[in-house]
């Protein structure tokens, strides 16, 4: 029996792409602190997507001139209920096709995906509704269209950014005038449980705008301050640091093809593009195949 390949080889540092995650209160400046990110990043308004599920809000921020930095015309798509984990992505995969590799897609906001009309505690409920299934069986379904969209966020070939909402607790402090009042408080962001951990940067942005890190792989450990375009420059050096990383992206649903326990992504490019004349990930890879096969059929029955 030949021996296997070992699978460890030295590690080198590699170029990378933004995954950034912004929580935090209603009006604590999500959306702009995503928009300076982006900014920062790329240096030009064109290539930024943002993607608003918030009642065109998103809108307001455009051509901003009474910003503390003036902002300009970015891309940009309103995307309305029903909040599919689907159409998440495909909102996704024409943002990253407009902006291309070195430009952002801003996810503004996550949240609906999970908690709103068509979002996956919906679909978990309809599954639920099923003869045989239940509350606790249907999670394995609907855990599954939540992690599909998370893993393709994170996979597209540009920098992503992702905002979401913290669930709201209200909270009486002394004033000014040393009176009670109420107060809003960020708590943690509405979203499955562990959402968080799949991004490489999480900033919770509080009602005085300052933006703290709460999980980084960068420089950021400690980070306290508003959030202005200097600091997506930052990053755009740090992330641009290393060596070029060698990635390949599926030419149907534009995710990136990784390696699996079936093998590596380059032989899976080289094999799929030698069969259907392009690189296909393992999903569209399938649907090619039965594709494939139906044509096949079709033929069969004609020629009979």
């Amino acid at each position: 029996m030949p021996k296997m390949q070992n699978l460890f080889s030295p590690v080198h540092r590699q170029k990378m792409k933004l995954r950034m995650a912004l929580t935090g209160v209603s009006g604590g400046g999500k959306t702009l602190g995503a928009l300076y990110i982006a900014y920062g990043i790329t240096h030009d308004w064109d290539k930024i997507a943002l993607i608003d599920t918030e009642h065109e809000r998103g809108r307001a921020y455009a051509g901003r001139t009474d910003l503390p930095t003036e902002t300009g015309a970015y891309l940009y798509t309103a995307l309305y209920a029903p909040y599919s984990p689907e159409r998440y992505k495909e909102c996704v995969r024409q943002g990253a096709e407009a902006v291309g590799p070195d430009g952002v897609v801003i996810v503004d906001s996550l949240t609906h995906a999970w908690n709103n009309e068509g979002g996956v505690l919906e679909i978990k409920e309809q599954i639920a509704g099923r003869p045989g299934k239940n509350s606790y069986t249907a999670w394995n379904e609907a855990g599954k269209e939540q992690n599909s969209l998370i893993n393709y966020i994170l996979s597209v070939n540009c920098h992503t950014i992702v905002t979401m909402r913290s669930k709201m607790e209200y909270a009486l402090q002394l004033n000014e005038r040393g009176k009670q009042e109420p107060v809003k408080l960020g708590l943690a962001p509405v979203q499955r449980d562990d959402t968080e951990y799949e991004f490489d940067i999480v900033m919770n942005i509080g009602r005085d705008h300052v933006a703290t890190t709460s999980k980084d792989v960068t420089f950021l450990d400690g980070f306290g301050a508003v959030i202005t375009p200097e600091l997506g420059a930052q990053l755009h050096a740090w992330l641009a640091e290393g060596k070029e990383p060698e990635r390949y992206y599926c030419a149907d649903c534009s995710a990136r093809i990784e390696d699996s326990s079936k093998g590596p992504a380059v032989k899976r490019v080289a094999a799929t593009t030698e069969h259907f004349g392009r690189a296909l990930c393992e999903s569209c890879t399938k649907l090619a195949l039965r594709a494939e096969k139906a044509a096949q059929e079709a033929a069969g029955n004609g020629a009979g």
